[in-house]
């Protein structure tokens, strides 16, 4: 008797969380159609990022609203924010914090005084992080994975919900440094931002060439943020769903046997491990924002390429047929579709 009442309770707990899950996501995305107009699957994207505790990588031209996207989304979830603006000069220091000293008035004590950087946030907006050499952008590694810092041989530990929301314009532009793969392979996702339809454009110039001025609520906070990450957790997966996030991954290395004959010509270097663990907990929260209570084939077709484009390095014979990870990645499902339910 006890046991199914504790159950029964349990049961309608974690339906309570869920219901809450999604009138915040739902909140969220009125908050942000305040400002942010089209984008819809960018948008999704850096939410599910915030819902699985990963970071974004949000990718596009100048004039595409990349910040102005991080910023609103930080005010709707109510949760403290910091920019840090990338440039060529910026030190690893800029980033973490340091230690000063400083002199007592009364005794003329001397002492190490650690004063934080804007790492220790919630939210955190790298803008145009490749304008900064690697050095600098590798000061964000520890933090994105371990949620701490080391300065001076001394650890300083970052409060959770920790979010690295980076901005970057595509290498092609003058005065840009790639990434390093290593940190590449942090972000869960690189999310592209493209040019909006001419009616959205329209929709733009109403919001921001007139006297409106939308204001963001908040609609949230950081203990709820936290428990909506263990109830991603919660939500079931297939073993044959899970299998073929695995098997995409896994394709999609060129010293698999399994992996298809372009793979083997075009790409050096394939997603880790990481790719494939990112890739099921996205489709979870996917299918938790979409009110399913478990994840489908359709959750991992449409997060695969977001989430595997910055993980795989192609070789120069890709670059003579001007082929890119998105090409490449369309033809590995093409080549390997669901299973048939």
């Amino acid at each position: 008797m006890s046991t199914t009442t504790v159950s029964s309770i349990e049961s309608s707990e974690l339906k309570d969380r869920i219901v809450r899950f999604q009138k915040v996501r739902d909140d969220i995305v009125a908050q942000v159609r305040r400002v942010i107009v089209g984008q819809d699957e960018v948008i999704e994207q850096v939410m599910i990022a915030l819902f699985v505790g990963g970071h974004c990588l949000i990718t596009g031209l100048p004039g595409t609203a990349k910040t102005l996207l991080v910023r609103t989304l930080a005010q709707a979830l109510g949760l403290e924010f910091r920019r840090i603006q990338f440039t060529p000069d910026l030190m690893p220091s800029d980033i973490t914090g340091t230690d000063i000293i400083e002199e007592d008035p009364t005794t003329g004590r001397r002492t190490w005084t650690f004063v934080p950087g804007p790492i220790f946030a919630n939210v955190l907006l790298a803008d145009e992080i490749n304008r900064t050499p690697p050095k600098t952008q590798s000061a964000l590694l520890e933090a994105m994975q371990e949620l701490s810092c080391t300065v001076r041989g001394n650890h300083y530990k970052i409060r959770p919900p920790f979010f690295v929301l980076a901005t970057q314009n595509p290498i092609e532009l003058e005065g840009t440094y790639p990434l390093p793969e290593a940190q590449l392979d942090r972000f869960i996702f690189n999310t592209l931002l493209d040019y909006l339809s001419a009616d959205h454009e329209m929709q733009v110039l109403g919001l921001t060439t007139t006297t409106h001025q939308a204001q963001v609520e908040a609609v949230t906070n950081a203990e709820e943020i936290l428990d909506f990450q263990q109830v991603v957790r919660m939500v079931p997966i297939a073993d044959s769903v899970a299998r073929y996030a695995v098997d995409l991954v896994r394709a999609t290395r060129a010293t698999d046997a399994a992996a298809p004959d372009f793979i083997k010509k075009y790409v050096n270097f394939g997603a880790s491990v990481r790719a494939a663990q990112f890739l099921v907990l996205a489709s979870k929260a996917r299918a938790l924002m979409r009110h399913r209570y478990h994840v489908s084939f359709e959750d991992v077709i449409a997060l695969m390429r977001p989430i595997l484009r910055h993980r795989i390095l192609l070789n120069f014979q890709a670059e003579s047929d001007r082929l890119t990870q998105d090409d490449i990645l369309k033809k590995l499902l093409e080549a390997m579709p669901a299973p048939k339910a």
